[in-house]
């Protein structure tokens, strides 16, 4: 039986928690400068109304 590489492991938790980090960092930063976390750029997601150019198919 082999015997479990708990380095491997180890290194797994450590970029785990590094990722967490920066991704709290991000929010962060996003929440100082008025931005919602995970906010697109899109009209839809801002809450504004959009008007399509043409109608969809089949909305007829």
């Amino acid at each position: 039986m082999a015997k479990p590489n708990y380095s491997y492991e180890k290194r797994q938790r450590e970029l785990a928690k590094k990722k967490k980090k920066e991704e709290k960092a991000r929010e962060k930063a996003d929440r100082k400068t008025g931005g919602a976390p995970g906010e697109d750029e899109s009209p839809q997601a801002q809450g504004e109304a959009v008007t399509p150019s043409e109608p969809a198919p089949g909305s007829n």
